[in-house]
C-alpha cells in the first residue's frame, strides 16, 4: 500500500488523539487516552504548564490535572522510564521489569559507579520508616561520621528506582516519594520479566497503535540494545499478516495495522483544530519523523546555551491542521497574572487566515488560563498580524 502524505499525516494525528475532538472525557477518557499512547512524558521544567499536563490538555478538552492525581493514586498509572521519564500504565508493568533486569544485573544510570552499601542503607529505611524523599537523606547522622550524605542518597534512590526495587508512590510539590515497589503495585500484577520476543513485540505493537505508521527506527527509538529484536518481530507480524508494508510517496518503508489503517482513511475527515504543542509532546518528541511527515524541524532549545538559541528556550509547536505553521516562545508569569508571548516565528509561506485568526486567540487564552494567567502580553518583535489577536 501506497500513502500520500496528506493521508500518513491523518493516520497520525488520529492514532495521537490530535485528529477528532475525544468523544471519551473525563478520568476514565484520559486512562484510555495514556493507554493509546502509551506513555506520557514528565517535564520538571515549569515555564508554562508542565508538558505532561500540557501534552494530556492538548488532547482532551475536559481535562483537568486532578484526574492524572487521581488515577496514580489509584494505581492504573506508574512512573518509570520509557524513552525518557514517564508516566505508564499500570497494565505495562510488566513490560517494565525488561529494563529493571538489565539494571539490576549490572547497567548503571547516569552515574560512573554504584555503590551497593549506600542503597542496603536506603532500603532499609525506607523499609522501617516508610516512604521518603531524597530530602529526607540530607541531613542524617550516625556516630562521628556522615552516615548518608546527600548525592550518594540520591543516587542509590534513582538506582534503586531504575531497579525495581522502589517506586514513585506519589510527588509531593512535584518531588518524588519513594517505596518499596511490592508496598506501589496493586495485587495481581504480573510480575514475570518478558523474553526478549515479547518486550520487542509489545514494543512494535504499541508504537504501530500510538502513531498510526512507523519505522522500525522509530518502534525503538532510544532503544539501542532492542534493534535487532524489533526487526525479528516485524518481520513475523508481517508474515503473520498483522502488520503490513507501507510506503510514503512511494519512498519511505512503514509499518501498520492494516486494518486500521482501512478504517481510519475511510472514516477521518482531515484534521481542522489548531493545537499549541509542548515540546515534549509524543507528536513531536521524534525530529526526525516530523521533518518527514510534516517538513518542521523541530528542537527543543533549553538545553542549548543562550547564545545559540535560535529560536528561545521553550518553543511551543503551533499546528493548524495537519501543518505546523508556526513557533513561539512563551512565559508564564503566574504572580502577575500574565502570559508572554516573547518570539514569534511563522514557518516559512504561511500566514494567518481567518480561520486561525478566530480560533488562535480563543486556544491560546484557554492555554494561558491553563498555565495559571488571566492576561496574554505579545512583547516587541511580534508580528503585526499576530499581535494584533490579542
Amino acid at each position: 500500500m501506497n500513502l500520500t502524505i496528506s493521508e500518513a499525516r491523518r493516520l497520525f494525528l488520529e492514532s495521537q488523539g490530535l485528529g477528532a475532538p475525544s468523544s471519551n472525557p473525563g478520568k476514565e477518557g484520559l486512562r484510555s487516552l495514556i493507554s493509546q499512547l502509551g506513555y506520557i512524558q514528565i517535564d520538571t521544567l515549569s515555564v508554562v504548564a508542565r508538558a505532561h499536563h500540557h501534552t494530556l490538555w492538548s488532547r482532551i478538552e475536559d481535562y483537568k490535572e486532578q484526574h492524572l492525581s487521581d488515577l496514580l493514586k489509584e494505581r492504573h498509572l506508574f512512573e518509570y522510564w520509557s524513552h525518557a521519564a514517564s508516566f505508564l500504565p499500570m497494565s505495562d508493568y510488566r513490560q517494565s521489569l525488561y529494563r529493571k533486569k538489565m539494571y539490576s544485573t549490572g547497567k548503571i544510570h547516569w552515574f560512573r559507579e554504584d555503590n551497593p552499601k549506600m542503597k542496603k542503607q536506603v532500603l532499609a529505611r525506607i523499609r522501617e520508616e516508610g516512604p521518603l524523599q531524597s530530602r529526607d537523606f540530607e541531613h542524617v547522622r550516625k556516630g562521628p561520621g556522615s552516615w548518608y550524605e546527600w548525592k550518594p542518597a540520591k543516587r542509590a534512590l534513582e538506582q534503586l528506582f531504575m531497579e525495581g526495587k522502589l517506586m514513585v508512590t506519589e510527588r509531593r510539590n512535584f518531588q518524588k516519594v519513594y517505596d518499596l515497589a511490592e508496598r506501589v503495585f496493586p495485587d495481581g500484577t504480573g510480575m514475570k520479566i518478558p523474553t526478549e520476543k515479547e518486550f520487542c513485540e509489545k514494543l512494535v505493537l504499541q508504537s504501530v497503535q500510538a502513531n498510526g505508521l512507523v519505522t522500525p527506527s522509530e518502534m525503538g527509538y532510544l532503544r539501542g540494545h532492542a534493534k535487532e529484536g524489533i526487526l525479528k518481530v516485524v518481520k513475523n507480524l508481517v508474515k503473520q499478516g498483522r502488520l503490513s508494508t507501507l510506503t510514503l510517496d512511494g519512498k519511505d518503508t512503514y509499518y501498520a495495522d492494516p486494518e486500521y489503517v482501512q478504517r481510519i482513511l475511510a472514516s477521518a475527515t482531515g484534521p481542522s483544530r489548531i493545537h499549541i504543542l509542548s515540546p515534549f509532546d509524543n507528536a513531536v518528541i521524534q525530529r526526525k519523523r516530523l521533518q518527514t511527515l510534516f517538513g518542521f524541524d523541530f528542537f527543543i532549545e533549553c538545553y542549548v546555551p543562550e547564545p545559540k538559541r535560535k529560536f528561545g528556550y521553550f518553543c511551543l509547536p503551533v499546528m493548524q491542521g495537519d501543518r505546523f505553521v508556526a513557533r513561539f516562545d512563551p512565559k508564564a508569569d503566574r504572580q502577575n497574572g500574565v502570559f508572554y508571548i516573547k518570539k514569534w516565528f511563522s514557518e516559512k509561506g504561511w500566514k494567518p487566515d481567518t480561520g486561525f485568526n478566530e480560533e488562535f486567540p480563543i486556544k491560546l487564552q484557554a492555554f494561558a488560563e491553563f498555565s495559571g494567567c488571566e492576561r496574554i502580553i505579545c512583547e516587541k518583535g511580534i508580528p503585526r498580524e499576530i499581535k494584533r489577536l490579542f
